[in-house]
């Protein structure tokens, strides 16, 4: 997952330095107003490239560092399969 969002974000900025050089190095010979409605447009990749690159995918995971709290860290890595669970015996 942080492979592909990775290359998202350096395709979006790619789009966005492209854009600007286009804006400015050809459209703005025949249109000035064309060329500044594309560096707005530009202007906007940024941002969104970067909530692209940091947001969170199904698989990805916020909680591995550990807490302190070591039966709370047991308890989270028993539900994360880290571990295996105890097994229960009814009679000794």
């Amino acid at each position: 997952m942080y492979a592909r969002r990775r290359h998202v974000y350096f395709a979006m900025m790619g789009t966005c330095i492209v854009l600007f050089v286009l804006a400015w190095g050809v459209v703005r010979i025949w249109s000035v107003p064309a060329a500044v409605g594309l560096c707005v447009f530009a202007m906007l990749i940024p941002p969104v490239a970067a909530m692209v690159a940091n947001r969170r995918g199904p698989d990805d995971r916020w909680w591995d560092d550990p807490s302190g709290d070591a039966q709370s860290d047991e308890w989270w890595d028993e539900l994360d399969g880290k571990k295996p669970q105890p097994r229960r015996r009814d009679r000794p």
